[in-house]
């Protein structure tokens, strides 16, 4: 029996990419698990902010926290929106500073499709594993959060910025060449963010455990049941996908505190 509040998954580029769940005093390492009978129970819910008991509202946070945490701002899901470098406060100006101040790449992913995207660059291989992308490629860094914004909502007027999380899971991917999504991005961008250019950056690959083939999905969460269950036949982005053809979205659980069972 496995205890804790649930949170994304730790990720580690490999062939195939390795997953653990990370507990306080447990560590669950889900490829070993795979083609086992999983069990997870919720006991309650656990704020990622303050802490509390409270029931979870949206991405791992309590309502409270949701609409007053500095990790919950608008400029997290909309970089464009970043305004440390002006030394403008949104919630907490330290922690913005922290965040939005560092280096972030721009950069397209194949998910379902071919995608644009914005990570710190120290996260990258971390974000493109979450997303379930099977190839990846930087386009620019630049040096704070709100020039990657600028730079994503221009690509955006050619690239979309969403994941088919159902046919990134059934592996129905549109059959897209990366490396000439690329040269077409770069000239999107164009002399205004040529300087930041990574021209000679590599494609990355990533390939996940599966050991079944599944065609269509249907999820499952904590919210609507106390109980998900089922035999463990693959892992991708932050999906745990069971025989049934049912997958749980980890990180849209997270906050919850459950035990979890493993038996064959």
């Amino acid at each position: 029996m496995f205890s804790g509040v649930l949170k994304k998954m730790v990720s580690i580029h490999d062939n195939p990419v390795r997953y653990i769940m990370d507990f306080d005093d447990d560590l669950v390492f889900l490829n070993q698990i795979i083609g086992k009978k999983i069990k997870i129970h919720k006991t309650g819910y656990c704020c990622l902010s303050c802490y509390e008991n409270l029931q979870i509202f949206a991405n791992g946070f309590c309502k409270k926290c949701f609409f007053e945490s500095p990790m919950a701002g608008d400029w997290v899901m909309k970089p464009e929106l970043s305004k440390a470098h002006l030394e403008v406060e949104d919630r907490d100006i330290s922690y913005e500073k922290k965040v939005q101040l560092q280096n972030h790449i721009v950069y397209l992913s194949k998910t379902s499709g071919i995608k644009v995207g914005v990570t710190r660059s120290n996260s990258m291989t971390t974000r493109w594993i979450d997303q379930g992308a099977i190839e990846a490629v930087v386009l620019i860094e630049v040096p704070n959060r709100y020039l990657a914004g600028i730079a994503e909502v221009k690509l955006k007027e050619k690239f979309s910025d969403k994941t088919n999380w159902r046919r990134m899971l059934t592996s129905n991917i549109e059959e897209e060449d990366i490396t000439n999504n690329k040269k077409m991005a770069l000239d999107v961008l164009g002399s205004e963010f040529e300087e930041f250019f990574k021209i000679d950056s590599d494609v990355l690959k990533f390939n996940y455990q599966i050991d079944k083939s599944i065609d269509s999905v249907k999820s499952i969460s904590l919210k609507k049941s106390d109980d998900i269950e089922g035999i463990l036949v693959g892992v991708k982005g932050q999906y745990l996908i069971f025989d049934d053809s049912s997958v749980f979205n980890v990180r849209s659980n997270e906050g919850y505190v459950v035990d979890i069972s493993i038996s064959d």
